[in-house]
């Protein structure tokens, strides 16, 4: 198919040329730019965060006025949660990952370095967190039952030059920390307090997203209670079991003290779903409005096709009469529509790369793949010659007697 015919022609249509290539090339830096935005929202949704989601519910309680002891109420919880039907395990720390909010830290190679190495989550933890989590060591070992300390005690401390701990690192932490390997026995300093690396856990993620350091995650063995912070975390024996647990352990722990409110109460998975809400409300939202763009591009490449062939009936039934095939009036439509989407889509990628840097600007997103520009000129395209077909197939129907109507 020659194209100078398709350009002399189009050439006497330049607007609705003109609004079809800018229709396509506005769906093409939008669509583009919304689908890989739903990609980094859908590896977000499905990030691991290190730890059984499907077998462990967390429960926060406060209390009300001041507690005189709350280690020990602390201790009465735990043990009274173990007797309960159906759990496993049970823990204290001080947060999970996929919430709001982060207790963090820097850590340094040295106590004199002045610009720390990272900066991680600060999980603190009481004894047996790490197997009620399902945290998985990599390399090193748990914590001992000497390394543990009590929150309480440790906030009354007044010089703090003589503290030392033991720590459990996520791997990335430990790599970029470390990154000839061999994390586990070497000191890491949290200002001037050293801090020896006991154990190196596969992952576990920061509770919030915010950060791009979500990976980097560094494990206390400090003992928190209900009243400082501390939430309660259990390990179901089978996943079906949540409900009936959580139902049973909140009317242990009101059984021990029914003077404290619960302000947190669900399974981890719902603490996810609801953590992720927004994000696949937006999931939804973009792949709607692609949809709808993709929609409204073929109605447009329909709707001018067909004005096309209706303005064109008279020159169509006299190229039939002069031999021309339907085959080839099928194909000068599909090939006018092919060169008016390739323009679109250089148009369109151009516009999606400078839309690309505007997000990146202003919201920090990464930077487009250059895979999603070809996947999306492909897309057009084949929505483009799946859109004219119809119409460039009624106009390859036309008979040639047409061309002696007068008109």
């Amino acid at each position: 198919m020659e194209i100078r015919p398709i350009l002399s022609t189009l050439s006497r249509h330049k607007t609705a040329a003109a609004l079809i290539v800018l229709e396509i090339a506005l769906s093409c830096a939008i669509i583009c730019n919304a689908l890989f935005i739903v990609s980094q929202r859908l590896e977000t949704l499905n990030l691991a965060s290190g730890i059984d989601d499907d077998r462990l519910i967390e429960i926060g309680l406060s209390g009300i006025g001041q507690q005189t002891d709350g280690d020990a109420r602390t201790a009465e919880d735990l043990a009274s949660l173990r007797a309960v039907p159906g759990v496993e395990r049970v823990a204290i720390t001080n947060q999970l990952p996929f919430q709001n909010g982060s207790w963090n830290t820097s850590l340094s190679l040295s106590a004199e370095q002045e610009v720390p190495t990272l900066n991680a989550t600060q999980y603190m933890v009481g004894e047996g967190t790490l197997a009620t989590m399902g945290l998985k060591l990599v390399a090193g070992r748990d914590f001992n039952a000497d390394e543990y300390k009590s929150s309480e005690v440790l906030n009354k401390v007044e010089d703090v030059s003589g503290l030392s701990s033991a720590i459990i690192l996520s791997k990335p932490a430990a790599d970029k920390l470390f990154p000839d390997g061999g994390a586990v026995g070497r000191t890491v300093y949290m200002a001037n307090i050293p801090l020896t690396i006991v154990g190196v856990v596969d992952t576990l993620l920061r509770p919030n997203m915010q950060s791009n350091n979500r990976t980097y995650s560094v494990v206390f063995p400090i003992r928190m209670n209900f009243a400082n912070g501390g939430r309660y975390l259990i390990r179901v024996t089978e996943p079906a079991r949540r409900a009936e647990v959580l139902e049973q352990a909140l009317a242990t722990l009101d059984k021990n003290d029914p003077n404290r409110l619960v302000w947190r109460k669900l399974t981890f998975e719902q603490g996810r779903a609801d953590y992720f809400a927004n994000d696949r409300d937006m999931v939804g939202l973009l792949l709607i409005v692609c949809a709808l763009l993709l929609l409204v591009t073929a109605l447009g490449i329909v709707g001018l096709a067909s004005f096309w062939v209706q303005q064109r009936t008279k020159q169509i039934g006299i190229r039939r009469a002069l031999g021309a095939t339907r085959g080839q009036i099928l194909r000068y439509f599909q090939s006018e529509n092919f060169l008016l989407a390739g323009i679109g889509i250089v148009v369109g990628m151009l516009l999606a790369y400078l839309l690309n840097q505007w997000l990146m600007g202003r919201y920090e997103l990464p930077r487009l793949p250059l895979p999603y520009l070809p996947v999306g000129a492909a897309a057009l395209w084949l929505l483009g010659q799946l859109a004219v077909f119809g119409p460039a197939r009624r106009a390859a129907a036309i008979p040639p007697a047409v061309a002696t109507r007068s008109t």
